[in-house]
């Protein structure tokens, strides 16, 4: 069964934080909000979720980019417990799903505690003062990937965060594998 994270804490300011990418470089997740907002998305390799949609993801990343809207993916589970979201096998993941958008690691899971992170994927919409206005799905699709018709509620909530500044009052919250937690931690 997966796990649902809760519902948006809209405006809630997102926490600014220097995380390793496997690009080999530093990012700071504060210079990657664009003119229409943010978008923080937990992912990792291995969960079903993920590998269901992470097409559909890199599309959606790659279309907001014209709407203004900036994109990281951060991967805070525990590698020892789970070697398949290894840093060295993020960089294998990076480059088979073509992800045009840092993909940043969360070795420690402070920034995953530190926005309240609940499963893979969460997606974490942010407007370009980095307050949150949309924590919902990418779309309808489980751990199967849905229909191409689906609506494509990421898009269209981030869509509307950059024109506005707003995030809907509806929404649906993802749903996914659970955080891998290292013990002692959650």
């Amino acid at each position: 069964m997966g796990t649902v994270p809760p519902v948006c804490d809209f405006d809630w300011k997102g926490i600014d934080a220097i995380l390793p990418g496997i690009d080999g470089n530093e990012h700071q997740l504060s210079e990657h909000v664009g003119p229409g907002g943010l978008v923080v998305a937990f992912i990792c390799n291995h969960c079903p979720y993920v590998k269901a949609v992470i097409g559909r993801i890199v599309r959606d990343a790659n279309d907001l980019r014209a709407h203004g809207v900036g994109f990281v993916a951060i991967n805070s589970n525990d590698a020892e417990a789970y070697p398949q979201d290894s840093f060295d096998n993020m960089k294998v993941f990076s480059r088979e799903h073509r992800m045009s958008f840092p993909y940043l690691y969360d070795s420690d899971q402070s920034i995953a505690r530190a926005y309240g992170a609940a499963c893979t994927p969460d997606f974490f919409g942010f407007n370009a003062r980095m307050k949150l206005q949309y924590r919902g799905r990418l779309d309808a699709s489980r751990k199967e990937t849905g229909a191409d018709d689906l609506r494509r509620d990421l898009y269209e909530a981030m869509v509307a965060i950059a024109r506005s500044g707003t995030g809907p009052q509806d929404q649906i919250a993802s749903i996914g594998c659970s955080i891998k937690w290292k013990d002692g931690v959650a």
